[in-house]
């Protein structure tokens, strides 16, 4: 097959211990998901009568942790979001809660990076998110840590800016768990080997500026870096 110019390459992550990478099909995340994130963004969530909502990004943002990034364009509140990053290994579609181990391959530690100002015209105005949250080399992720049909629901997650703590939290704060998280997004997607769900932020989230360096971490899974580099 002949195309008029070069297809993008497969995007993909190194798999600890592992000789094989994981090639990435969709990047999937969850919103306001950690209660004292929600109420610092003014949109407080009542899980007894709302459901998780999701918005996603192309696998073209995704890069590698450690890696430094530009400092993106048209915008002036650039923020950190620190998150566990779920690595789908088996198809599922409606996947029961009790199943959900099952289509698990691992997890990682990730950034979303985000345009802040901009979403929030978005938000306020009833707009899409692209602008503010679809942006290049924005997903950050480490190596799959491999645990198949495993289900993380405790452990300490923690981002630093130059040293200095900005957010402390655990996986136990999280409003909607890994098990119901699969559930409910599988009732929409038929999830597909090589998709990751980054499961959301705790509070604390900030702008940087070129120069700054990120560390955060995910206790029992992974340590990510990324350094913020000169706007283009």
């Amino acid at each position: 097959m002949s195309y008029l110019f070069n297809p993008p390459p497969v995007q993909s992550l190194a798999i600890r211990g592992k000789s094989d990478r994981f090639p990435i099909n969709r990047l999937f995340f969850v919103g306001r998901n950690y209660h004292a994130h929600a109420v610092e963004m003014g949109k407080p969530v009542d899980k007894s009568v709302e459901r998780p909502f999701y918005f996603t990004k192309a696998p073209q943002t995704l890069v590698d942790s450690g890696s430094t990034v530009a400092y993106p364009a048209e915008t002036q509140n650039y923020h950190f979001e620190m998150e566990m990053v779920i690595a789908i290994g088996k198809a599922g579609f409606r996947v029961s809660q009790d199943k959900a181990h099952e289509v698990i391959y691992g997890y990682a530690a990730g950034l979303d990076m985000t345009r802040r100002d901009l979403q929030l015209v978005a938000r306020d105005k009833g707009r899409p998110w692209d602008l503010g949250k679809d942006v290049e080399h924005s997903s950050v992720c480490t190596e799959i840590v491999p645990m198949e049909g495993k289900i993380l629901d405790q452990g300490a997650i923690a981002l630093e800016v130059n040293g200095e703590t900005k957010q402390s939290s655990d996986l136990n704060k999280l409003i909607w768990n890994v098990r119901e998280i699969i559930a409910d997004l599988s009732l929409f997607y038929h999830l597909q080997p090589g998709d990751l769900i980054y499961t959301g932020t705790p509070e604390g989230v900030n702008a940087v500026v070129p120069g700054d360096k990120i560390t955060g971490r995910v206790a029992g899974v992974a340590d990510v870096e990324l350094t913020v580099g000169a706007a283009q």
